[in-house]
């Protein structure tokens, strides 16, 4: 199933596409895709409403849609995680995944504008696979337990000021929380699906042309040890995204991509979890 939300900032409504493409209002079933609704057996009730057909079909042609979740308590992320990605930031491989946060307000809807900060110098780009937690994960024994936790996968664009990242006195976190850094959608996608996490092409274009051309085979840290990983850290929560890291081709690699400016247009889809289209504004 491909959960997502329709409408208007602030007042989006939950809906699920079927296997058709056809479009279902979860009105009668929850007021909203969070973290409740996820811990809380709501995949499984939509999945046998939609086998009941007693949920109604409504038509989202032409409407905007928000992210996928509400608001995510932590948005936590890793970086680093591809080595053509590290190569080109002429950074060896981690031996341990790189952690650290974006700021939760940073999550907008997938074809959102997206803001350059002021002062901004050095506004990059990164293509990132998602994981949306479903259960509380804390200190999971392995990596194979993951799935026992995951509600879902979908895209997000990891948005990124090189120069507040790098530049500023350390910390990324800087650099990573600027208002609408992080668009994510277009929809929550179920992980039976999506099928193995690590046979997922995404490819991300600016202006037409095609920056990042990656897959996540070549992640270094596989999304199920991520999870387990991070379990032994904090606490992972429903509803919380984990931003999963990026294949090679950003403005701050090895190569002669510009950085964003406004009035950009960024194109980012992943297999089977559908495609952004955000246009570069100014704050």
């Amino acid at each position: 199933m491909k959960f997502l939300r329709v409408g208007s900032a602030g007042l989006e409504r939950p809906a699920v596409l079927d296997a058709r493409g056809v479009a279902y209002d979860l009105a009668p079933l929850t007021a909203d895709i969070d973290g409740a609704f996820l811990a809380g057996g709501g995949v499984a009730r939509v999945r046998a409403a939609l086998a009941e057909g007693v949920l109604p079909v409504v038509d989202i042609t032409g409407q905007r849609l928000g992210a996928p979740v509400t608001r995510p308590g932590k948005v936590v992320c890793i970086g680093l995680n591809y080595a053509d990605h590290a190569a080109e930031t002429a950074t060896e491989p981690p031996a341990e995944p790189v952690v650290f946060m974006k700021a939760s307000n940073t999550v907008v809807g997938p074809d959102d504008v997206v803001l350059v900060p002021r002062g901004s110098v050095k506004t990059d780009y990164e293509i990132e696979l998602v994981v949306v937690i479903g259960r509380t994960a804390r200190y999971l024994d392995s990596p194979d337990d993951a799935d026992t936790v995951i509600a879902g996968y979908a895209i997000a664009d990891d948005v990124t000021e090189r120069a507040f990242q790098h530049e500023r006195g350390g910390q990324w976190d800087k650099g990573k929380s600027c208002e609408t850094f992080n668009p994510l959608g277009p929809w929550l996608v179920t992980p039976d699906e999506v099928g193995d996490p690590r046979e997922l092409g995404m490819r991300l274009r600016v202006n037409g042309e095609l920056r990042q051309d990656g897959h996540t085979k070549n992640m270094i840290f596989g999304v199920h040890h991520v999870v387990w990983y991070l379990s032994q850290f904090m606490v992972l929560e429903p509803g919380d995204v984990i931003n999963t890291g990026t294949p090679a081709g950003v403005a701050f690699g090895a190569n002669d991509f510009p950085y964003l400016r406004a009035g950009d247009v960024v194109e980012v889809e992943i297999d089977g979890l559908g495609r952004q289209r955000h246009v570069l504004g100014q704050a």
